[in-house]
């Protein structure tokens, strides 16, 4: 697991759970649960990161901010 913020909540709209990690622009991912939300958003974290590297593009360092639950 990675210390980056996640942000979850539930979305209306799409009837899932919706996480956002704001550290990493654009990834975010979902799930009918909190749990496999977070654990989507883990796997979108790890993508995120290895297309950067592969781009030789940066990827932020974690800024430390608690796991929000909502």
């Amino acid at each position: 697991m990675h210390k980056y913020e996640i942000i979850l909540y539930w979305s209306n709209e799409d009837q899932v759970f919706i996480a956002e990690v704001p550290e990493l622009s654009g990834c975010m991912a979902h799930g009918p649960s909190q749990e496999l939300a977070l654990t989507n958003a883990n796997q979108a974290i790890e993508l995120w990161i290895d297309t950067a590297r592969e781009f030789g593009d940066p990827v932020p360092e974690p800024k430390g901010h608690r796991l929000m639950l909502a």
